[in-house]
């Protein structure tokens, strides 16, 4: 950057005054110098990154490698280099496979469910929490609700299957208490079920904690926003509508965009430990996930299985990148 500095003199009777400019060349901005400089520059900082990138260096990219067994058929003990390459052969066996119509049915119905009961539900209980006034109550709540997160599925599902259960279970007591059954009901027996079982616990894990990031989004709306808003006469629903949900949009649609991505991940240990050995759900509980280690792992078709992720990997590609152009048109995007 060049900074020009202006010298006033006086050079005589009569002349009055005149102006010299001299320039004094300042070095350019950190931002402006050479990668390597401002490396240097912050080394204390890039010292504090280095172990992170190592760390997926190594889980994340060296690992990709193993991808190739896709293409191949795969022999534990001849290895990666010396099995046999079959192009698509696995990609094909999978399209063509008699479960592919309902497993993707299955995946891709969870995941709606997912999006459009999961995804609201904690933005929902952030703009409640953000109209508590009682600081204690607020934090009560916020404790209780994402407690649950730290709960591993083992756990939840034991819980869950417990409460269900036609003989002891918690639901059924009440049910029949209040006259609503004659007989007991093993909910998890009858795939009508299952999908409102499913969703409602997940909703009930992981409320809570996901809430976290709206609330600490709403703590960032400027103030004077509802002053404004009070001014004009407008309640305090009104300004939810008018100042928090389009103050915190553009985290809700970072948000949105990576569930899209995701659209393919409809869940595996909750499915798996809920289902257990349950084969009557099958028709609507077997999803992607679950459908690659029964018929991948467990059988030893390791190739048939890296094909199943490789095919997933590339949809949640596509629908990330689709939705992100649609979202930087709308003004927010990831990239």
């Amino acid at each position: 950057m060049i900074y020009v500095q202006q010298s006033v003199r006086r050079s005589g009777e009569g002349e009055g005054l005149k102006t010299e400019t001299t320039s004094t060349a300042i070095p350019a901005r950190l931002d402006q110098a050479p990668l390597w400089k401002r490396f240097i520059h912050q080394w204390d900082v890039q010292l504090m990154v280095i172990p992170g990138l190592i760390l997926i260096l190594i889980f994340s990219y060296i690992p990709m490698y193993g991808l190739l067994t896709a293409f191949q058929d795969y022999d534990l003990f001849k290895g990666l280099m010396a099995s046999p390459w079959v192009g698509f052969k696995h990609f094909h066996a999978f399209f063509t496979d008699p479960d592919f119509s309902h497993v993707m049915r299955n995946t891709i119905a969870i995941s709606l469910l997912r999006l459009f009961i999961g995804f609201p539900a904690p933005i929902l209980l952030a703009l409640m929490l953000n109209e508590v006034r009682h600081m204690f109550f607020k934090r009560v709540i916020q404790t209780i609700s994402y407690l649950p997160h730290f709960l591993s599925w083992v756990i939840v599902s034991g819980l869950v299957i417990s409460m269900l259960s036609p003989e002891n279970g918690s639901i059924n007591i009440l049910l029949q208490s209040l006259h609503l059954i004659k007989e007991p009901i093993n909910f998890l027996a009858y795939p009508e079920y299952f999908w409102t079982i499913l969703i409602s616990t997940g909703v009930w894990k992981e409320i809570g904690f996901a809430a976290i990031v709206y609330l600490a989004a709403i703590t960032n709306v400027d103030p004077h926003l509802y002053e404004a808003a009070s001014i004009d006469g407008a309640s305090r629903f009104k300004m939810t509508f008018l100042v928090t949900i389009p103050s915190i949009a553009p985290v809700i649609t970072i948000f949105l965009i990576l569930q899209i991505g995701n659209i393919l991940n409809a869940g595996f240990e909750d499915i798996l430990l809920l289902t257990s050995n349950n084969f009557s759900i099958r028709d609507v509980s077997d999803v992607i996930d679950t459908y690659a280690y029964r018929i991948g792992i467990k059988n030893y078709r390791y190739s048939f299985a890296t094909a199943i992720g490789v095919f997933k990997a590339v949809v949640s590609v596509g629908m990330l990148t689709i939705a992100n152009a649609i979202a930087r048109r709308l003004g927010t995007s990831l990239w």
